[in-house]
């Protein structure tokens, strides 16, 4: 899909990073290492840049790439069930093209929805540190910058909710949770929703129905 060429510098800045010594060494460490089921692809193995509709009215903040998802497909929630589940969410609220996204070059595109991560790279046991996390916040900041007609944001989970209202200067921090609903200073609104983790969606914490009322609680606040 096309990108803005602001968007394109970001992304290849995004790309080369090497700010965090451990987030570098861990993806790195997991592209060479792999796992048996993905024996035979080529990781990326590098940070992971946001992607979808530079127009785009929705912002979805997730909180980093899988090691063996976005960190093997170089797209984040491509290639893991989390995206699997969110994208099949996406595509039932008329954001997606398709239902699914496996590799890259797949075919997918987004109308209307951006997709980033507040960090960019693998973490380890996917916790990054609190230093890791500021490091990182400057890309999401520049990237909310960049997606001028943005009106509403989607956190995927607790910690892309923090980077968020950080990002963004909210004092005091509204509550997380899912559906929570919280103006932000620049005008846009701030939604939450569980993270799509396989942690949640297979223990019923997150349900379809759950994830769709969030896009489309979006939708109605971010088109006119």
């Amino acid at each position: 899909m096309p990108v803005s060429r602001p968007l394109a510098q970001l992304a290849g800045e995004v790309t080369v990073c090497r700010a965090c010594p451990r987030l570098v060494a861990w993806r790195e460490q997991v592209a060479v290492e792999k796992v048996a089921r993905f024996a035979t692809d080529d990781y990326w193995g590098r940070p992971v840049p946001g992607f979808g509709d530079p127009a785009a009215h929705l912002l979805i903040v997730g909180l980093a790439p899988a090691a063996h998802g976005a960190n093997r497909t170089g797209r984040v929630f491509t290639g893991d069930r989390s995206g699997d589940f969110l994208f099949a969410s996406l595509h039932r609220c008329g954001y997606a093209n398709q239902p699914t996204s496996v590799h890259a070059a797949d075919g997918l595109r987004l109308q209307g929805a951006y997709i980033t991560a507040a960090v960019k790279c693998a973490p380890p046991a996917n916790q990054p540190t609190p230093v890791e996390r500021e490091l990182c916040r400057p890309f999401l900041e520049r990237e909310l910058a960049l997606l001028t007609r943005v009106r509403v944001l989607v956190a995927l989970g607790q910690f892309g909710w923090d980077v968020v209202c950080s990002s963004l200067g909210v004092r005091p921090r509204p509550r997380f949770g899912h559906g929570a609903e919280a103006p932000l200073p620049d005008g846009r609104v701030l939604l939450g929703s569980y993270h799509v983790s396989q942690q949640n969606t297979f223990t019923g914490v997150l349900s379809e129905a759950m994830l769709d009322g969030v896009f489309e609680r979006a939708r109605t606040i971010g088109t006119p």
